[in-house]
């Protein structure tokens, strides 16, 4: 596992490596399209951006060399909204910290199921970038997977 510590801001690379995006209102055979992209007898680097918690959370499966790193950028919060501030205020007139069940939980979810992609058989291997300093805090840390424990910070 690999957390990577930013300190500089992005520059623009002429690094040619092929990507994909996802876009928003994609339909089924565009996301078909997406994940076969994927393919593992690609001999070529390609890198593919979508969205965390979104329509490749869930129901694809990335065996073997079709995956071999997922970057995570952010800790996944939700969006600060009227049923999540419910839920916080419940939890907090019962005793615990509701900020934690309302956001940090459904946002780490999320985190663990990109993570997922990577890792969907005994033989699969490939790298977890964590890109967030809140990574590093102990309430993280201690909500992360034991496998994922064994990290080194790039700085």
């Amino acid at each position: 596992m690999t957390y990577w510590k930013m300190k500089q801001s992005l520059h623009k690379t002429s690094l040619k490596v092929p990507t994909i995006v996802q876009k928003p209102g994609m339909t089924e055979e565009e996301r078909g399209t997406f994940v076969a992209t994927f393919d593992e007898k690609n001999n070529e680097s390609l890198i593919g951006f979508a969205v965390m918690g979104r329509i490749f959370s869930e129901g694809i499966d990335l065996v073997g060399n079709r995956l071999n790193g997922v970057i995570i950028v952010g800790v996944g919060l939700p969006q600060i909204g009227l049923e999540r501030n419910i839920i916080k205020d419940y939890f907090n007139n019962i005793g615990k910290n509701g900020y934690d069940y309302a956001y940090v939980y459904p946002g780490l979810n999320k985190v663990l199921q990109a993570g997922g992609r990577l890792i969907r058989t005994e033989h699969d291997q490939g790298t977890i970038v964590l890109i967030d300093n809140r990574f590093l805090t102990k309430k993280y840390l201690q909500l992360l997977p034991s496998p994922w424990k064994d990290f080194k910070i790039i700085e």
